[in-house]
């Protein structure tokens, strides 16, 4: 076969990168959609607007359906991988030192911005790999609990002052700041554990939590989030596609609303925030749903 030119190459990676970004950046802002139209689904205007909610749901459901779902220790390990090839593949030069002096097969955050600092020629380019499977495990985490917004918005301020000034030193204080990024997903990530919840327990636990609980009241909003999502479940294996019909839109919306009011407790919850809560959770399920989430029970 015939070698395609240079120019050609550069082109195709350009073409193939900014493809990659204009998805992520689409489903950046889809999410903001979905969480803004959420917020605003007690307000009956919002409807006017719900087809092109919908619209905006199923390109967004097509993005992620075939996400990988590995939890955080591989991208751990995956940014062991870049910085390990970075370093094995070049050779010593005058900001490198020779040899690699820690074993980079175990996770350890500290030695592992030592060696991308000191060792790492083509800085650039290994960040811009972490950039996207940072990227990508950010999209799946926040796919399956919106909550973890705050996430997506420090790494955009990574990346603004990143592309202020892509110096060396700009470079490094990056790379140090995504692993921080990195470990603090692993630690979101290990949170449901730390909980005894399930993932999808958890992403409606966040949902339902409100500022200033008691012990007490806190453990009842948590189990009430493992029987919601039990009878979420067992009322969508009922339904074919519920998302589809206004009728059964309106039953799982209902259904929601009762099982809220019988299991959250009055006080600390009022009944006004116990409805603002049910519209929450009904905008959550029906994009749970929609994207293939929310196993249904047998």
């Amino acid at each position: 076969k015939q070698a395609k030119p240079k120019a050609e190459v550069s082109l195709t990676l350009d073409q193939s990168w900014g493809q990659r970004h204009s998805k992520r950046r689409f489903e950046i802002l889809a999410r903001q959609v979905f969480t803004r139209f959420k917020a605003l689904l007690m307000e009956p205007s919002a409807w006017a607007y719900a087809e092109r909610h919908d619209n905006i749901e199923a390109i967004y459901k097509k993005l992620t359906e075939r996400r990988d779902t590995a939890d955080v220790t591989e991208l751990l390990k995956e940014l062991h991988r870049i910085v390990n090839e970075a370093i094995r593949t070049q050779a010593p030069g005058d900001d490198q030192a020779e040899g690699l002096t820690f074993d980079l097969s175990q996770i350890d955050l500290e030695k592992l911005r030592d060696e991308f600092a000191k060792k790492v020629r083509r800085k650039a380019t290994a960040l811009q790999d972490i950039r996207d499977i940072v990227e990508q495990k950010l999209a799946e985490m926040l796919a399956r609990n919106p909550a973890r917004m705050d996430y997506q918005v420090k790494y955009e301020a990574i990346i603004a002052d990143y592309n202020r000034e892509k110096d060396r030193t700009t470079i490094e204080e990056t790379f140090r700041r995504l692993v921080e990024l990195v470990n603090s997903l692993n630690q979101e990530q290990k949170r449901a554990t730390r909980e005894g919840l399930g993932e999808d327990e958890l992403a409606l636990f966040d949902l339902l939590l409100k500022d200033n609980l008691d012990k007490t009241s806190r453990e009842r909003v948590k189990q009430a989030s493992r029987d919601l999502l039990a009878s979420i479940k067992t009322r969508l294996a009922e339904l074919d596609r519920f998302w589809e019909k206004e009728q059964t839109k309106a039953d799982v919306e209902v259904f929601i609303l009762d099982e809220l009011f019988a299991s959250l407790p009055s006080p600390p919850f009022t009944p006004d925030e116990k409805k603002a809560l049910a519209a929450s959770v009904y905008a959550h399920v029906w994009q749970q749903a929609v994207n293939g989430g929310f196993a249904q029970a047998a």
